[in-house]
């Protein structure tokens, strides 16, 4: 059976999130449109974000999942990208903790979608 090869944010604003994760991720789309833009991430893997379901996008939605991202190296190098996203203005849901799959934190993006950073497993 096939792997999950897409994984889609719902957003208000496709321009406006795009130009977010295109920041924060330092990647550039691979597909764009008015209300749907994709990103290559791995060879078959798409993140894409949508205005398709922009009703449930916004910030007081309660979030049951979360964009991930796990990062290579010690500890210091998760302090180290939360320290330069801070400084890019990103809402910040959880600082940097130790948690059972090691030091972590969680910000959100302008529509609520919460992206955790955390080591690789």
């Amino acid at each position: 059976m096939p792997a999950p090869n897409l994984f889609l944010i719902y957003v208000r604003d496709a321009k406006t999130a795009t130009a977010f994760y295109s920041d924060l991720f330092g990647i550039e789309p691979t597909f764009t449109s008015p209300r749907y833009v994709a990103f290559d991430v791995a060879p078959g893997v798409l993140f894409a974000l949508w205005t398709g379901r922009s009703e449930h996008a916004v910030p007081s939605t309660p979030r049951t999942s979360e964009v991930g991202l796990m990062v290579p190296g010690p500890a210091s190098t998760i302090d180290d990208l939360y320290s330069r996203w801070v400084a890019k203005g990103v809402h910040v849901e959880e600082e940097p903790h130790d948690d059972v799959f090691g030091r972590t934190f969680v910000v959100t993006d302008p529509d609520g979608n919460l992206i955790r950073v955390s080591p690789v497993d």
